[in-house]
């Protein structure tokens, strides 16, 4: 099970993680509860249990209200940690401490077991420049200062773009965000991914993407007028189309 191949990286860590905040969004199947409970019995893990589903970014919101300390490494329930992922980012964040994110490189696997490796611009100029295009963190490997991120509102309901709402929100009140070009996690996408790039609610989540840009001056908003137009056209045409694009875009990336 994806989840326990997830704490079991998370064990084997050289630097330990001081807590583990695991949020349930609403109830959650068995198996996945039993997987928890054994963990539990190991790893310092704080159960965070909503009711029912609020969404990601509520989510997560509700699970940094139980993070003790003040940098919060973020990850999913099915990616794997290499065993110096946390040494090496807190190495460099405890040498400057102006850093508020700090992102890595990652390996995606695919339900094939195909790999790719996924590296994003390191340096503060170049990360503006490509957020201005497409998400320039890879989520799951970032690790930020949780004041810095609730001084500018926290997480925010965005379907699908939650993180990338987050970014754009740091960027534009000068936040030092940085990544490395080290690969620290592992990180599984399905097949369905593509699937849920698409459809009306994607398009609704490009629209408030695109507002937020002209709202934080991300770009010029003819240019943010024409990626909206692209992105939307992206969600609409034939799953197999998509997939090609998606194909070209990663091996251009």
């Amino acid at each position: 099970m994806y989840l326990n191949e997830c704490l079991n990286s998370l064990n084997n860590q050289t630097l330990p993680a001081d807590e583990i905040v695991i949020v349930y969004d609403g109830p959650v199947g068995e198996e996945l509860e039993k997987v928890v409970n054994k963990w539990e019995r190991i790893l310092p893990i704080k159960k965070v249990i909503l009711s029912e589903n609020v969404g990601l970014g509520c989510a997560l919101n509700e699970g940094m209200k139980f993070c003790s300390n003040e940098y919060i490494a973020r990850m999913d329930t099915d990616d794997i940690c290499f065993e110096r992922r946390f040494e090496r980012q807190f190495d460099i964040l405890r040498s400057d401490p102006k850093i508020d994110l700090l992102g890595t490189a990652i390996i995606e696997i695919d339900d094939d077991s195909n790999t790719r490796l996924k590296i994003l611009p390191t340096k503060s100029d170049e990360i503006k420049k490509f957020a201005k295009l497409k998400n320039p963190f890879n989520h799951m490997s970032v690790v930020f200062k949780k004041t810095s991120v609730l001084e500018v509102g926290g997480y925010k309901h965005h379907l699908y773009m939650e993180d990338y709402n987050l970014w754009l929100r740091m960027l534009a009140n000068n936040k030092i965000c940085l990544n490395i070009s080290d690969v620290l996690l592992k990180v599984r996408v399905g097949k369905n991914m593509l699937q849920r790039r698409k459809g009306i609610n994607y398009i609704k989540s490009e629209y408030i993407l695109y507002r937020l840009k002209n709202k934080l001056n991300i770009a010029s908003p003819l240019l943010n007028f024409g990626l909206f137009s692209f992105r939307v056209i992206m969600r609409i045409i034939p799953t197999k189309l998509l997939a090609l694009a998606y194909s070209i875009d990663r091996k251009n990336n």
